[in-house]
């Protein structure tokens, strides 16, 4: 099939980034490409316009191909719950949660056939498959039945491009290394080597780049530079580093870092607010005095609150929003403010901040949704737009205000005068109208000047393109998606 394979000399290298700034190229130059990720490892997940459930790397690279986003894009998805287990979603639908060994002695021909069958759906469908790998493929002790790199581009007979990530150094190492470490076929499978993530000025890696060029007889097809973008990131090793305002007198947010935090992603819109310092906070004595908390998603609510507690983060978090602090919950975020959460074994108390309780099913609720503010939040009326993933209810026990309505369905909670808020509805951040309303409450409260919604800098995936293709030869590229061999 035609189409390319990048594959990482170990994870976080860029390969995300990578396939998304290919698939926009090649869109851009008119081609109907499609992403693939045979498995992927990640609670930051996307959901189809079909409700069903892939992993957000594929679904954001979907986008950049102006596609809509497909199960077979992503047919396996493992969303850890613990560090043992895994929950298995197959071509988009939970199937099962299984240890890492029952997976890989009781899954694997089942998770291989879901791998062929989307790779014949996607060859019959579109002009190239960008196809991304995961981690590094030379871990020696999994690849007799790994899923994921090498044994995909068998399958797939794609050529694959070896990207290694030189801001964390060791680069001509572990570029090396990774080759090294291959069984000859599919050492000849690897065609050239993008550098990433480089940072000066790139004259200075010339030297480099012709010692590696001769050392492993691979053409270096680009060296990309270090950039800010806003492309979502795959999973939380990708957490964005805290980010500090550029004007004085800043909004203080700070985002809690659960051990199995899920869709952190909704963070992002706040790193284009140039008021706004964003914060990690892991522990007690790292949560201070902000001006707002956010709680985000999690993929083990229970176990997080647990862990919450353990931190001292559960006491400080209340002792804060009892002495009139602003929180905002999503999903699991939002079921921990509440009162009680039940599930098959037995209920557990919440953080009691709002007046209602949870309940956790054996179903889960995916699916996109558009709606609007509800009337009776306080906030201005508009309509946002968002997707939700949880097991969970949340009913009130009290009365309290909704913050959104859906077709006529009442979402969320708003209390203590919006200073709390909670909902299940990810991305709820990224509707500019809602984002500004609630960062200008904050502004006012520390009597700030209110400011408009955040420009947006341009389409993101055409600049990464355009970046990417002033950088990386694309000729070359191009004729090994045609399946055509690059001359030394």
């Amino acid at each position: 099939m035609k189409g390319l394979m990048i594959q990482g000399t170990a994870s976080n290298v860029g390969k995300s980034f990578i396939v998304t700034a290919i698939c926009r190229w090649l869109s851009n130059q008119g081609y109907r490409a499609a992403p693939f990720k045979s498995q992927n490892m990640s609670n930051n997940s996307y959901v189809t316009d079909w409700g069903t459930e892939i992993g957000r790397a594929q679904g954001v690279q979907a986008e950049a191909c102006r596609t809509p986003a497909l199960p077979e894009m992503n047919p396996i998805l493992l969303k850890p719950r613990n560090d043992q287990h895994a929950e298995v979603i197959c071509l988009g639908k939970s199937v099962k949660t299984l240890s890492g060994r029952d997976y890989r002695a009781g899954f694997y021909e089942e998770g291989l056939q879901a791998i062929k069958q989307s790779l014949d759906k996607l060859n019959n469908s579109f002009d190239y498959i960008v196809i991304e790998g995961a981690g590094s493929p030379v871990e020696v002790n999994l690849n007799d039945r790994e899923l994921v790199n090498m044994a995909v581009a068998d399958l797939a007979d794609v050529p694959v491009l070896l990207a290694a990530d030189i801001d964390r150094g060791g680069v001509f190492a572990s570029i090396v290394g990774t080759l090294e470490l291959l069984p000859p076929h599919h050492r000849d499978r690897v065609k050239g080597i993008i550098i990433n993530k480089f940072r000066g000025d790139p004259a200075l890696f010339e030297d480099g780049r012709k010692w590696l060029e001769v050392y492993t007889g691979l053409p270096i097809l680009g060296v990309l530079p270090h950039v800010e973008h806003h492309i979502e990131a795959e999973d939380s090793l990708s957490l964005r580093p805290p980010k500090a305002s550029t004007v004085p007198k800043s909004l203080d947010l700070a985002v809690i870092v659960f051990p199995y935090v899920s869709n952190f992603t909704d963070v992002d819109p706040f790193y284009r607010e140039k008021d706004v310092s964003i914060r990690y906070v892991y522990k007690e004595e790292e949560f201070g005095c902000p001006d707002a908390v956010l709680l985000p998603g999690t993929r083990s609510t229970i176990e997080d609150l647990k862990a919450l507690r353990s931190k001292g983060l559960a006491e400080a978090l209340i002792s804060y929003i009892h002495k009139g602090g602003t929180a905002a919950g999503i999903c699991g975020g939002y079921q921990m403010l509440t009162r009680q959460l039940t599930d098959q074994h037995g209920s557990h108390e919440g953080l009691s901040i709002l007046p209602m309780r949870s309940v956790f099913h054996t179903d889960k609720q995916t699916r996109k949704v558009q709606g609007e503010v509800h009337s009776s939040s306080g906030f201005g009326l508009q309509s946002v737009e968002g997707y939700e993933i949880h097991l969970g209810e949340v009913t009130a026990e009290d009365e309290v205000s909704a913050l959104f309505s859906f077709n006529g369905h009442e979402e969320g909670a708003v209390w203590n005068d919006g200073k709390v808020i909670g909902t299940h509805l990810h991305h709820v951040f990224h509707n500019d109208g809602f984002r500004t309303d609630w960062l200008n409450r904050l502004r006012n409260a520390k009597q700030l000047p209110v400011r408009p919604e955040a420009d947006e800098d341009g389409d993101p995936y055409d600049k990464v393109a355009e970046e990417f293709a002033a950088e990386v030869d694309t000729d070359a590229l191009l004729r090994l998606l045609n399946g055509e061999e690059l001359i030394p």
